[in-house]
C-alpha cells in the first residue's frame, strides 16, 4: 500500500505561483477590507469585566470561527492591549457555539482572495498575523484560559493550545488535517507534539495522519487539554470566574476555582493502551516509507485494537500530500530532539515558527519567504507533476 500522490491543477498552481512575485502595495479591493473589518469587530468580541476578567467571543458559527486577517489582527490587539492593563487579572477566550471554538484558519478566504487578485500579499500577510499571534498567546504574562468546546482544529488548536489553561470537554474534537489540504501542521503544533507521551511519538502521529482526539481522555493524555469540565458546566464555570474577587495571585484563583470544576474521564486513554505501537511506529525516526510498512505489519495484528489503530492511521496517511508528509516527519523528528536543550534553536514555541523558513531552506527544496506555506508545498507539486 503506498501514499497516493495528491493531483493538483496547473491552474492551482499557477495562481500561488504568481501571488508571491508580486511586490505591489496591499490592494485587498477597499470595500472588501472595509467590510471585513467591520467584520472583525463583530465576530471577536472583547470587553473587560469589572472583577478584571477579560473576555474575547468568537462570534462566527456558520463558518466554524474560521479565522482570517482582520480576525487574527483584533484578538491581538485585545491580548496587546490587556496585558498592561493593570485592571486585567486574567483572559478568558470563548466560542459563541458548543458546535467549535474554530475549525482553523479560513482557507476558503485566502483563496478565493488570490483567486481574484493573483497579485495579493494576503497570505504573507496571514501567516505573519497568525504566528505573531501565537506567539504572543505563548508569551502571555497573565493567566489565559481557553474554553476548547467543541471542533478545535488546526489554528484552533494554535489560538488554545499554547495558553496556560486548556479545557477540553466531552464535545472536544482535535485534529492537525493539514497534511490532507497539502500544507503542514504549523501553528506551533510540532512544540507541542514533542512534548506529546512517548518521546513526542504520539503528536507525530497526530501530526503525520491528520487523526482526531475525540474523547477527553485522550487529549488529557496528549497534552492539548489541562482540565476535563463537561461542556455543560462551563456556564456555570464561567459565572463564578466573573464573581471571583481576585487576590494578587490571579494564578491560584484560577487553580482553585478550576479543580472545583474539574472532572475525570470516564474511560482510560485509548492512546495510552496502544503507546508502545506508537513509539515503535513513529517515534524511531523512520521515513514515512517505513512508517507506511510497520503499519500495514501491524494491520494483521490478532489484537483487534492494534489492527484498527493501524487501519485508521493508513487512511490518514493516504489523505496526506507526499511532500507535506515527509516535511512533517522531518519537522517534528528535529523539535522533539531539541526538547530540553535550551541551546537549540528548537527548543520553544517561538523558534519553531521561525525556524521552519531556515529549516526547508537547508535541504533545498524552494526559496522561501514568511509565506512558506502555500509558496512551497505548490511548487514541489509543480516539481512532481512535470
Amino acid at each position: 500500500m503506498g501514499v497516493q500522490i495528491v493531483r493538483v491543477s496547473l491552474s492551482t498552481v499557477s495562481i500561488f505561483r504568481s501571488s508571491f512575485r508580486s511586490t505591489k502595495p496591499y490592494n485587498f479591493r477597499h470595500s472588501t477590507v472595509r467590510s471585513f473589518a467591520a467584520m472583525a469587530d463583530e465576530v471577536v468580541r472583547g470587553n473587560v469585566l469589572p472583577n478584571g476578567v477579560a473576555l474575547i467571543t468568537l462570534d462566527r458559527p456558520k463558518a466554524l470561527n474560521a479565522m482570517n486577517l482582520d480576525m487574527d489582527i483584533k484578538y491581538k490587539s485585545y491580548l496587546d492591549e490587556w496585558e498592561t492593563d493593570p485592571r486585567v487579572k486574567c483572559v478568558l477566550v470563548e466560542s459563541s457555539s458548543s458546535r467549535a471554538f474554530s475549525a482553523g484558519m479560513d482557507i476558503k478566504g485566502v483563496v478565493a482572495e488570490i483567486q481574484k487578485d493573483k497579485s495579493t500579499p494576503l497570505v504573507q500577510k496571514v501567516f505573519t498575523a497568525e504566528y505573531s499571534l501565537i506567539c504572543k498567546i505563548f508569551e502571555y504574562k497573565k493567566p489565559y484560559i481557553c474554553f476548547m468546546d467543541g471542533i478545535t482544529m488546526g489554528f484552533g488548536i494554535g489560538l488554545s493550545g499554547h495558553g496556560r489553561y486548556r479545557l477540553i470537554t466531552e464535545k472536544t474534537v482535535l485534529a492537525m488535517p493539514e497534511n490532507g489540504i497539502g500544507l503542514f501542521p504549523d501553528v506551533g503544533f510540532a512544540y507541542i507534539a514533542a512534548k506529546s507521551p512517548g518521546e513526542g511519538a504520539v503528536g507525530a502521529y497526530l501530526g503525520l495522519t491528520g487523526n482526531r482526539v475525540s474523547t477527553p481522555a485522550d487529549a488529557l493524555y496528549v497534552g492539548l487539554g489541562t482540565h476535563y469540565v463537561p461542556s455543560g458546566s462551563l456556564a456555570a464555570l464561567k459565572e463564578d470566574l466573573l464573581a471571583t474577587t481576585f487576590s494578587k495571585d490571579p494564578d491560584q484563583d484560577i487553580k482553585t476555582l478550576l479543580e472545583r470544576y474539574n472532572r475525570n474521564p470516564e474511560s482510560e486513554p485509548r492512546l495510552k493502551l496502544i503507546l508502545p505501537r506508537i513509539i515503535s511506529t513513529f517515534g524511531s525516526k523512520k521515513s514515512v516509507k517505513e512508517v507506511i510498512e510497520e503499519l500495514e505489519n501491524h494491520q494483521l495484528s490478532g489484537d483487534a485494537l492494534v489492527a484498527e489503530w493501524a487501519k485508521d492511521a493508513l487512511q490518514g496517511l493516504k489523505k496526506g500530500a507526499p511532500f507535506s508528509l515527509c516535511f512533517t516527519d522531518k519537522y517534528f523528528s528535529r523539535v522533539a530532539s531539541a526538547r530540553g536543550n535550551s541551546n537549540n534553536v528548537l527548543s520553544t514555541a517561538r523558534t519553531c515558527l521561525s525556524f521552519i523558513p531556515s529549516f526547508v531552506s537547508s535541504q533545498k527544496l524552494c526559496l522561501l519567504a514568511l509565506s512558506f506555506t502555500f509558496q512551497l508545498l505548490t511548487h514541489i507539486f509543480f516539481l512532481l507533476l512535470s
